[in-house]
């Protein structure tokens, strides 16, 4: 361990509420591990905190035996930001209370909450935070990168909803984060990521979602894969607001509730989550489930929890290596089509899929100066979602990704959604294209005011400038 001081740590971890491991500890080797199976590291210390406190004084300890240190949400970042070797894991997973207020339609949550967390506490008053498609994603990174989930186009990014945010600075200190108060923190952590301090707790806008919510989930078989994205392509250019839509391709995964005969069938899924009024949402999708004869055919009418961990077997902690890149489209034309269809074809494990996110609607009509996160113009997000389960097949993985990453940029602008940054390799010049030259300066300014020593920086990281 890099602390060269024990009765230093000693004293520390005496006046946590929670608790602090090292690899002396008998739980160290389960607290450790993350979700992404491809960032095994090994931190020196993890201070496992309970509140705000905790936090403060892990950034001061830190700060002074020269430690990096790693903020841990729900451990679902698939770039492995969420550990490092040698350094202190700041872990919020036991903050994850939810408080909802269903009058003034308000949710406090927890910095270590989780979707799902917050999915039980809203609905059962039939409202909702526009959150992401897993419900085991915490919602801090989720949040601080954008957020984008099946709500996007009928109330926006987990971003547009925050309120306010309780935020650990980088000397130890605290503030809260508004539009009325640090107005410019608050202008930052919506897109900016983890980089000017540690949310301990999310204030958020409710709205009302559910209970049941109508599922569009057809599955097709690859075969004639263009021609389903083309269609889906067609329907969806001038979706309602209540729809939001994936064009998703997939194999089956060998397990309930699918058949085993379809165990390993390459798919293309034309799904979505029509938040509206169930009998126009069963209308309004119908021609999605007439593309062809589907293999199996999920839609109809599903409780918006159930929805929101559908996905959550197959994306199990520590089950798989990953590493996801995206990329938003300017366009999906049938030559994009084609590129990506033919790249569906050569998947190197089964467990990798491709989402085609339509974006759009109530998302779009937030302009780029408003939020960090910048242009929100572009009508696709294009993820590429490696999964794979032998580490010999590590580095063809990755290179495969990389790849066909690289052939998908002449449909863009090099702009990415940086939750799927792949590991961020490109550095500044990602984040620039990304969030536009405007707010990227903008953005090195507030760094410069909140972290100027760059203490948050295993993130996507925005360097302060120079003294």
């Amino acid at each position: 361990m890099s602390v060269s001081l024990p009765e230093s740590l000693a004293a520390f971890s005496s006046g946590l509420r929670g608790a602090c491991l090292t690899t002396a500890n008998p739980g160290y080797d389960k607290a450790r591990g993350i979700w992404n199976a491809l960032a095994d590291k090994r931190p020196a210390i993890i201070v496992q905190c309970t509140g705000a406190g905790d936090v403060m004084d892990a950034v001061k300890f830190a700060r002074k035996h020269a430690l990096v240190i790693a903020v841990r949400g729900g451990g679902h970042n698939v770039a492995g930001n969420a550990t490092c070797d040698d350094g202190m894991v700041v872990d919020l997973s036991r903050m994850n209370a939810v408080r909802v207020d269903p009058v003034a339609r308000r949710a406090r949550a927890g910095g270590g909450a989780t979707l799902g967390d917050v999915d039980r506490e809203t609905q059962a008053f039939g409202l909702a935070v526009p959150l992401g498609i897993v419900s085991q994603t915490g919602i801090a990174g989720l949040t601080l990168c954008g957020g984008l989930g099946w709500l996007r186009r009928k109330y926006g990014l987990s971003c547009d909803a925050l309120v306010s945010a309780d935020v650990v600075t980088a000397d130890g200190g605290f503030v809260t984060a508004s539009a009325s108060q640090n107005s410019d923190l608050f202008w930052g952590l919506r897109g900016g990521g983890g980089n000017f301090g540690i949310v301990t707790s999310f204030e958020y806008q409710l709205y009302p979602v559910g209970p049941t919510v109508t599922l569009c989930a057809p599955f097709y078989a690859l075969d004639h894969g263009a021609d389903i994205v083309r269609r889906w392509r067609d329907f969806v250019a001038d979706a309602p607001d209540d729809f939001s839509s994936n064009l998703t391709i997939w194999s089956v995964p060998p397990a309930p509730p699918f058949p085993p005969e379809l165990h390993g069938k390459a798919v293309v899924i034309p799904s979505g989550v029509h938040a509206g009024d169930l009998d126009a949402g069963a209308k309004y999708i119908q021609p999605l489930r007439e593309l062809g004869k589907p293999l199996l055919d999920l839609s109809g009418p599903w409780p918006y929890t159930t929805v929101q961990s559908a996905f959550d077997p197959f994306f199990a902690k520590g089950e798989r290596l990953n590493y996801w890149k995206s990329l938003y489209l300017d366009r999906l034309d049938d030559n994009a089509i084609d590129h990506i269809v033919a790249r569906a074809a050569e998947r190197p494990s089964p467990w990798s899929l491709l989402d085609i996110w339509h974006l759009g609607g109530a998302m779009a009509r937030t302009r780029p100066e408003e939020t960090a996160l910048g242009a929100r113009d572009t009508p696709y997000l294009l993820s590429i979602d490696s999964s794979w389960t032998d580490p010999g097949k590590t580095k063809t993985s990755i290179a495969w990704t990389r790849d066909f990453w690289t052939e998908m940029r002449p449909f863009s602008r090099d702009r990415v959604y940086l939750n799927f940054p792949g590991q961020g390799e490109e550095g500044e010049t990602l984040l620039r294209a990304s969030y536009g030259d405007a707010n990227y300066e903008r953005l090195i300014d507030l760094k410069t005011k909140y972290d100027p020593g760059n203490v948050f920086r295993l993130n996507q990281n925005i360097r302060p400038r120079a003294p």
